[in-house]
Protein backbone atom coordinates (compact mmCIF):
# COMPACT_ATOMS: atom_id res chain seq x y z
CA UNK A 1 0.00 0.00 0.00
CA UNK A 2 1.18 3.52 -1.32
CA UNK A 3 -0.05 6.78 0.84
CA UNK A 4 1.20 10.59 0.05
CA UNK A 5 3.47 12.11 2.18
CA UNK A 6 1.38 15.44 3.82
CA UNK A 7 3.51 18.27 5.16
CA UNK A 8 1.92 20.30 8.49
CA UNK A 9 0.08 22.64 5.63
CA UNK A 10 -1.49 19.55 4.35
CA UNK A 11 0.19 19.62 1.38
CA UNK A 12 1.86 16.38 -0.71
CA UNK A 13 5.02 16.61 -0.83
CA UNK A 14 5.05 14.53 -3.86
CA UNK A 15 7.31 12.25 -1.88
CA UNK A 16 5.97 8.73 -1.33
CA UNK A 17 5.90 6.15 1.42
CA UNK A 18 4.91 2.10 1.15
CA UNK A 19 3.31 0.01 3.89
CA UNK A 20 4.24 -3.07 4.46
CA UNK A 21 1.77 -5.44 3.13
CA UNK A 22 2.81 -8.18 5.65
CA UNK A 23 1.06 -5.49 8.52
CA UNK A 24 -1.10 -3.01 6.56
CA UNK A 25 -2.05 -5.69 3.95
CA UNK A 26 -3.23 -8.75 6.45
CA UNK A 27 -6.80 -9.88 7.27
CA UNK A 28 -7.67 -8.42 10.36
CA UNK A 29 -8.54 -10.83 13.62
CA UNK A 30 -11.01 -9.24 15.13
CA UNK A 31 -11.49 -11.91 17.89
CA UNK A 32 -7.61 -11.01 19.07
CA UNK A 33 -7.92 -7.44 18.80
CA UNK A 34 -11.33 -7.79 21.06
CA UNK A 35 -9.06 -9.83 23.86
CA UNK A 36 -5.98 -7.23 23.67
CA UNK A 37 -8.59 -4.29 24.15
CA UNK A 38 -9.91 -6.67 27.11
CA UNK A 39 -6.83 -6.83 28.43
CA UNK A 40 -6.31 -3.58 28.45
CA UNK A 41 -9.24 -2.18 29.98
CA UNK A 42 -9.10 -4.76 32.42
CA UNK A 43 -5.41 -4.35 33.57
CA UNK A 44 -6.46 0.01 33.99
CA UNK A 45 -9.16 -1.60 36.87
CA UNK A 46 -8.53 -0.52 40.19
CA UNK A 47 -10.21 -3.45 41.83
CA UNK A 48 -10.64 -1.65 45.01
CA UNK A 49 -13.99 -1.94 45.56
CA UNK A 50 -15.70 -3.29 48.98
CA UNK A 51 -18.49 -4.04 51.05
CA UNK A 52 -19.11 -4.96 54.26
CA UNK A 53 -20.63 -8.37 54.75
CA UNK A 54 -22.47 -9.58 57.87
CA UNK A 55 -19.11 -10.45 59.82
CA UNK A 56 -17.24 -7.33 59.24
CA UNK A 57 -20.66 -5.17 60.43
CA UNK A 58 -20.47 -3.08 63.68
CA UNK A 59 -24.16 -4.00 65.24
CA UNK A 60 -25.91 -5.42 68.29
CA UNK A 61 -26.06 -9.01 67.99
CA UNK A 62 -28.54 -9.56 70.74
CA UNK A 63 -32.03 -11.53 69.75
CA UNK A 64 -34.22 -8.69 68.73
CA UNK A 65 -37.88 -10.41 70.00
CA UNK A 66 -38.70 -14.00 71.34
CA UNK A 67 -38.26 -17.07 68.86
CA UNK A 68 -41.96 -18.30 68.77
CA UNK A 69 -45.16 -16.39 68.96
CA UNK A 70 -44.57 -13.16 67.06
CA UNK A 71 -46.38 -14.18 63.87
CA UNK A 72 -43.22 -13.12 61.85
CA UNK A 73 -40.46 -14.47 60.54
CA UNK A 74 -37.39 -15.41 62.94
CA UNK A 75 -34.68 -12.84 63.77
CA UNK A 76 -31.51 -13.16 65.78
CA UNK A 77 -29.02 -9.85 64.90
CA UNK A 78 -29.56 -6.55 63.34
CA UNK A 79 -25.91 -7.58 61.21
CA UNK A 80 -28.76 -9.83 59.42
CA UNK A 81 -28.75 -8.48 55.28
CA UNK A 82 -32.49 -8.50 55.84
CA UNK A 83 -32.24 -5.06 57.93
CA UNK A 84 -31.44 -1.72 56.69
CA UNK A 85 -27.89 -1.15 57.73
CA UNK A 86 -26.74 -4.73 57.67
CA UNK A 87 -24.21 -6.67 56.20
CA UNK A 88 -24.46 -7.36 52.29
CA UNK A 89 -24.75 -10.62 50.69
CA UNK A 90 -21.51 -11.53 48.72
CA UNK A 91 -20.72 -7.81 48.31
CA UNK A 92 -17.34 -6.80 46.20
CA UNK A 93 -14.48 -7.49 47.28
CA UNK A 94 -10.62 -6.37 46.35
CA UNK A 95 -9.44 -8.46 43.57
CA UNK A 96 -6.92 -8.08 40.77
CA UNK A 97 -8.58 -8.00 37.25
CA UNK A 98 -5.71 -8.44 35.15
CA UNK A 99 -4.65 -11.20 33.12
CA UNK A 100 -1.98 -12.43 30.51
CA UNK A 101 -2.01 -12.56 26.74
CA UNK A 102 0.22 -14.67 24.94
CA UNK A 103 2.75 -11.71 22.74
CA UNK A 104 2.09 -13.61 19.65
CA UNK A 105 -1.58 -12.65 19.98
CA UNK A 106 -0.73 -9.02 21.16
CA UNK A 107 1.33 -8.84 18.25
CA UNK A 108 -1.34 -9.86 15.89
CA UNK A 109 -3.82 -7.65 17.39
CA UNK A 110 -1.75 -4.65 16.97
CA UNK A 111 -1.29 -5.78 13.34
CA UNK A 112 -5.06 -6.28 12.71
CA UNK A 113 -5.75 -2.72 14.41
CA UNK A 114 -3.26 -1.10 12.08
CA UNK A 115 -4.56 -3.25 9.16
CA UNK A 116 -7.75 -2.17 9.29
CA UNK A 117 -7.04 1.86 10.03
CA UNK A 118 -5.17 1.23 6.72
CA UNK A 119 -7.37 -0.76 4.52
CA UNK A 120 -10.50 1.72 5.72
CA UNK A 121 -8.48 4.52 4.20
CA UNK A 122 -8.14 6.00 8.04
CA UNK A 123 -4.14 6.54 7.76
CA UNK A 124 -2.24 9.36 7.08
CA UNK A 125 1.59 9.97 6.80
CA UNK A 126 2.86 13.01 7.69
CA UNK A 127 6.40 15.08 7.28
CA UNK A 128 8.23 14.69 10.25
CA UNK A 129 7.95 18.19 12.38
CA UNK A 130 8.84 19.65 15.39
CA UNK A 131 8.02 22.42 17.44
CA UNK A 132 10.63 24.21 19.33
CA UNK A 133 8.29 25.16 22.63
CA UNK A 134 5.12 23.71 23.69
CA UNK A 135 2.26 25.54 21.23
CA UNK A 136 -1.42 23.62 21.37
CA UNK A 137 -2.04 26.59 18.57
CA UNK A 138 0.72 25.39 16.26
CA UNK A 139 -1.07 21.84 16.65
CA UNK A 140 -4.38 22.82 16.30
CA UNK A 141 -3.15 24.50 13.12
CA UNK A 142 -2.01 21.16 11.76
CA UNK A 143 -5.06 19.94 12.75
CA UNK A 144 -6.85 22.22 10.58
CA UNK A 145 -4.65 21.63 7.58
CA UNK A 146 -5.27 17.76 7.65
CA UNK A 147 -9.17 18.45 8.53
CA UNK A 148 -9.02 16.72 11.80
CA UNK A 149 -10.00 18.98 14.22
CA UNK A 150 -13.30 17.34 15.57
CA UNK A 151 -11.72 13.90 14.94
CA UNK A 152 -10.10 11.94 17.61
CA UNK A 153 -6.96 11.39 16.39
CA UNK A 154 -3.94 9.23 17.24
CA UNK A 155 -0.63 10.79 15.98
CA UNK A 156 2.59 8.38 16.25
CA UNK A 157 5.98 9.89 16.56
CA UNK A 158 8.94 8.11 15.19
CA UNK A 159 10.22 8.85 18.87
CA UNK A 160 9.11 10.54 22.15
CA UNK A 161 9.21 14.82 21.64
CA UNK A 162 8.11 16.69 24.94
CA UNK A 163 7.16 19.99 22.71
CA UNK A 164 4.29 18.02 20.47
CA UNK A 165 3.21 15.97 23.21
CA UNK A 166 2.38 18.89 25.65
CA UNK A 167 1.16 20.99 22.36
CA UNK A 168 -1.30 18.07 21.76
CA UNK A 169 -2.23 17.43 25.47
CA UNK A 170 -5.09 19.63 25.94
CA UNK A 171 -6.96 18.80 22.86
CA UNK A 172 -9.30 15.82 24.25
CA UNK A 173 -9.76 14.67 20.73
CA UNK A 174 -6.06 13.93 19.95
CA UNK A 175 -3.50 11.90 21.57
CA UNK A 176 -0.02 11.27 20.75
CA UNK A 177 2.07 8.38 21.25
CA UNK A 178 5.72 7.43 20.12
CA UNK A 179 6.20 4.40 17.86
CA UNK A 180 7.34 2.17 20.53
CA UNK A 181 4.54 2.86 22.56
CA UNK A 182 1.86 2.21 20.16
CA UNK A 183 -1.35 -0.28 21.81
CA UNK A 184 -3.99 -1.83 20.09
CA UNK A 185 -6.87 0.13 22.21
CA UNK A 186 -5.54 3.46 21.32
CA UNK A 187 -5.18 2.43 17.65
CA UNK A 188 -8.95 1.00 17.56
CA UNK A 189 -10.38 4.16 19.67
CA UNK A 190 -8.74 6.53 17.00
CA UNK A 191 -10.93 7.54 14.04
CA UNK A 192 -7.66 8.62 12.26
CA UNK A 193 -4.47 7.61 12.23
CA UNK A 194 -1.43 9.85 11.73
CA UNK A 195 1.82 8.28 11.42
CA UNK A 196 4.92 10.71 11.39
CA UNK A 197 7.35 9.65 7.71
CA UNK A 198 9.88 8.28 10.43
CA UNK A 199 7.61 6.54 12.55
CA UNK A 200 6.66 4.33 9.33
CA UNK A 201 9.84 1.75 9.62
CA UNK A 202 10.10 1.79 13.25
CA UNK A 203 6.28 0.32 13.15
CA UNK A 204 7.34 -2.10 10.83
CA UNK A 205 10.69 -3.12 12.54
CA UNK A 206 8.85 -3.51 15.94
CA UNK A 207 6.81 -6.22 14.62
CA UNK A 208 9.85 -8.23 12.81
CA UNK A 209 11.63 -8.71 16.01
Amino acid sequence: MELSVLNIQGKETGKKVTLSDEIFGIEPNEHVVWLDVKQFLANKRQGTHKAKERAEVSRSTRKLKRQKGTGGARAGSMKSPLFKGGGRVFGPVPRDYSFKLNKKVKSLARQSAFAAKAQAGEVSVLEDFSFEAPKTKAFLSILNALSLVDTKTLLILSEENQNIYLSGRNLPKTKVVSAGQVNTYDLVNATRLIIAEGAVAKIESSFSK
